[in-house]
């Protein structure tokens, strides 16, 4: 291929990004899959899209990433072409406006005033000559920069300011570049995980939504309490974990955390999401040990103990010992219904033999279908330990976010509320007397460049 083809071709390569058709092509494919997007939950279980959507539509989103599409390649894909387009479209038209910005003496043509909407004449008594070099430092005192050109009548001073307010555009477009790869940022190389931590115990890794993969972290996370408070109602008012950062086993931060106020560390944030209780084992059971419940069967009173594993109890009314044996998730009574978590003891009337009896903690009144017996035994309390459910996520992206974000502000004022303004003050006279015709273009806010002018013509004729 020749050097003028391959001119050719980077021509048209440029042309294609540096095209409008394209962005809004860009824009409206974003725009409609961000709609998908809020349409089909994202990061959800594939047993539940599953069942949703049917075998071959599931297989059709799995494979187009549907299910993650914010992370997918193709969004990623087109977030980058949108980046790159936004890029050479302000690249290509900064040219022209560099030239107007950078010039040392920019171009004023009379005519060109003399044909403008915004102007205030006025008159006054002395000569041009006795005029001019208080306006020459009235303009040079106002104005960025100024300069005096003869006329056929008399002088013009041009004064110009505002030249660099035409670069508020490309701001805007710098913030939306910004964003766009702050999103890219984050989405390549950030995280959003969450992990699980009883009561007591720490972690180093989380788990990732969507992959399901495992993500470790460079300190360890450590749930030393959880509280949790409610509503009358029953829902749940606050829950608070008091958590625990270490390095190398040495703890480097603490802090209670509630909803919406989290944990930040070294990038990585610390969210409080959920909570729930820890299933119930045996290693609790012995170090915490459970309450039991005796009901006689003949006067139907209540009585209390506490008991531990292995320990006898002394039952009440004379009714003769109990031994908590054992601790089971998960019973099937008659080999059929489960019913859960379940403890084992051990029963020895006075004047019996022993009997080994169940007690399923949801079901207290179960050992009341043993016929034998004086006494009906239940577990009534046991020590409950809850986990802290935690949000932990990475984002390096959002100083870019944030960059973006001030950018987008700057570039929107300096766009919307400033302007490029050049005034022609015009003297013009015969015979000792002067008429001054103060005239103003701007390249945009023409109501904004009328006061402009009001302003100088009121102001030029105090002096």
């Amino acid at each position: 291929m020749k050097k003028g083809e391959d001119a050719s071709v980077v021509w048209h390569i440029w042309e294609f990004l540096a095209s409008i058709r394209l962005t809004i092509f860009v824009l409206l494919s974003l725009a409609a899959t961000s709609v998908i997007g809020t349409l089909i939950p994202q990061n959800g279980a594939h047993a539940d899209y599953l069942r949703k959507y049917g075998e071959f539509l599931f297989r059709i989103f799995y494979a187009l990433d549907i299910f993650d599409m914010y992370n997918s390649w193709w969004f990623q894909l087109l977030m980058v072409i949108l980046t790159v387009n936004i890029i050479i479209c302000s690249a290509d038209r900064l040219k022209g406006t560099w030239k107007i910005i950078f010039t040392k003496n920019p171009p004023f043509r009379f005519s060109r005033f003399q044909k403008a909407r915004e102007r205030e004449t006025f008159s006054d008594d002395r000569p041009v000559q006795a005029l001019r070099a208080d306006y020459e430092t009235y303009m040079a005192r106002n104005f960025k920069y100024s300069r005096t050109e003869p006329t056929a009548d008399g002088v013009c001073i041009f004064g110009e300011r505002g030249r660099r307010t035409r670069l508020g555009v490309y701001i805007v477009h710098l913030s939306v570049v910004l964003l766009l790869l702050g999103g890219l940022v984050g989405s390549i190389f950030g995280f959003d995980g969450y992990v699980n931590i009883p009561e007591g115990e720490s972690v180093s890794a989380v788990r990732l939504r969507g992959s399901n993969g495992i993500q470790p972290l460079d300190f360890e996370i450590r749930c030393d309490d959880f509280s949790v408070s409610f509503y009358k109602t029953g829902a749940p008012e606050e829950f608070r974990s008091d958590l625990v950062l270490l390095e190398d086993g040495r703890e480097v931060y603490k802090k209670s955390i509630i909803v919406n106020d989290p944990i930040r560390y070294k990038g990585i944030n610390i969210f409080q999401a959920s909570y729930g209780t820890v299933p119930l084992d045996m290693q609790a059971v012995r170090s915490e040990g459970i309450t039991l419940s005796f009901t006689s069967r003949e006067t139907g009173m209540v009585y209390t103990r506490k008991g531990s594993v292995g320990k006898p109890v002394e039952l009440p009314e004379g009714g003769g010992t109990f031994v908590l044996k054992d601790f089971t998730p998960s019973f099937k009574f008659m080999g059929q219904r489960d019913l859960g978590a379940t403890f084992t003891g051990i029963i020895t009337p006075a004047d019996g033999d022993p009997k080994e009896i169940r007690l399923p903690i949801r079901f207290p009144r179960f050992d009341k279908m043993r016929r034998e017996g004086k006494l009906i035994v239940s577990v009534t309390g046991y020590a409950e330990r809850h986990y802290t459910g935690l949000q932990v996520t990475n984002d390096p992206g959002v100083p870019l976010v944030y960059l973006g974000a001030i950018a987008m502000i700057l570039g929107c004022f300096v766009t919307f509320f400033m302007s490029h303004q050049q005034v022609c003050v015009e003297l013009a006279g015969s015979s000792g007397s002067s008429r001054i015709t103060v005239a103003g273009k701007a390249n945009k806010n023409s109501i904004g460049m009328a006061k402009q002018v009001r302003r100088v013509a009121r102001e030029l004729s105090r002096l």
